[in-house]
């Protein structure tokens, strides 16, 4: 996730943000490998018997998808909250072309999805899977063509994977529930009416805040909404300056500012490698070449490869061809294409909402099997449509 400096210019640092993202996307490569190759080597029954074990009320599995990855949906919060007020999505100009790219990119993926599911109410469940894009792996694999490609089209990129996220939130949040306990959801409204309370009276201690996103995530994850949902319900209400780019002295950078910078490392470099580890583990065993054509794991891998590049470029092109829009700056349609691509490496997101999705062992291995032939799919594509394009540039 993204990297704030804690003095100075409080506003989005870009270049920090995209050498941030890149770094932990080719650590996120790594740590996928390492996870298949456990999950199909002796270590494999220490493996799935681990993740399985439980601590106190959960298992290591829960304790990792549920709380560690509250604090992933907490800096995903403070990410859109920054860049919705004082970054790149602070005006509409700069929202419309990755906003419209990002809803065609989230659209013709679930599209693809039911159709080739249709018929099957089991597996329809998982629509929203292909939908994500990696913010991580993505600019991990842009980072590697370097100068070859423009600022402005890693500049699109990100912004249109922050509106996706945001676009998973809210699929989560509307889709991905179970039975919900009324008594739970009470207290989690009045924790949020505090919080409330002392953003409005501007109070800036971070330990306050957290505090009661604590509390928060205990009742959100009783009342039958997903409790990683609360760390984007808390990102709501950690104050923020906006200041468009005048520089601070460091005793007044905002709270949001200071827990974003707090979070960005340990988030991109030790949480979310966790949940790789923990959740791309597949074991091959006893699976034929023929589960690449099953309804769930044909539907991802075709959404994601298929299906973003469809949505994201379509859009893109609809946008400049009427007008509404220009292409990024010093960038080519062969460069939009292959970002386009890239867009189709989908792992971390849909991961999670595979998980959401499906109960069933065998239909979440087939998940994964479609998200990891997929991602590589379009990751291995983009890349070398890019760089094809930098050589006719």
């Amino acid at each position: 996730m993204s990297k704030i400096l804690p003095v100075g210019r409080i506003n989005s640092t870009l270049r920090q943000f995209l050498d941030g993202e890149a770094s932990g996307g080719l650590v996120l490569m790594f740590v996928a490998a390492l996870a298949i190759l456990t999950a199909n080597s002796p270590l494999a029954s220490s493996y799935f018997s681990t993740l399985h074990a439980y601590i106190g009320p959960l298992s290591i599995q829960h304790w990792i998808n549920d709380a560690l990855m509250a604090i992933f949906f907490l800096l995903v919060g403070l990410e859109i909250k920054r860049e919705m007020l004082d970054g790149q999505l602070s005006s509409w100009s700069r929202r419309i072309l990755p906003g419209v790219a990002a809803a065609g990119g989230m659209l013709i993926p679930a599209g693809i999805y039911v159709a080739v599911n249709s018929g099957n109410p089991d597996t329809l469940r998982g629509w929203a899977i292909p939908t994500a894009t990696d913010i991580a792996f993505a600019l991990g694999v842009l980072s590697l063509l370097g100068s070859r490609v423009p600022a402005s089209l890693k500049i699109f990129l990100a912004a249109l994977a922050i509106i996706d996220d945001l676009g998973a939130v809210i699929v989560i949040a509307l889709f991905y529930n179970t039975g919900i306990s009324i008594p739970d959801l009470i207290g989690a409204m009045l924790v949020l009416v505090i919080l409330f309370v002392l953003n409005r009276r501007q109070t800036n201690s971070l330990v306050a805040y957290l505090l009661l996103g604590a509390v928060l995530w205990v009742f959100v994850l009783r009342s039958g909404i997903h409790a990683t949902l609360a760390g984007v319900l808390l990102a709501l209400f950690i104050p923020i300056t906006v200041t468009r780019g005048k520089p601070e002295a460091s005793d007044s950078v905002s709270p949001l500012h200071r827990l974003e910078h707090l979070l960005a490392k340990p988030v991109a470099f030790v949480i979310v490698p966790i949940f790789g580890f923990a959740n791309a583990g597949v074991s091959f065993q006893g699976i034929s070449p023929t589960v690449m054509v099953e309804p769930v794991t044909l539907g991802v891998a075709l959404g994601l490869v298929l299906g973003k590049v469809m949505g994201v470029f379509g859009a893109v092109f609809l946008m400049v061809r009427f007008k509404l829009a220009d292409l990024p700056a010093r960038a080519s349609w062969r460069q939009v294409l292959g970002v386009s691509l890239l867009c189709g490496i989908g792992f971390t997101m849909s991961l999670f909402i595979g998980l959401l999705a499906f109960n069933d062992p065998l239909f979440q291995d087939r998940v994964k099997i479609g998200i990891l032939a997929g991602s590589l799919t379009a990751g291995v594509f983009g890349y070398v449509g890019l760089r094809w394009a930098a050589r006719r540039e």
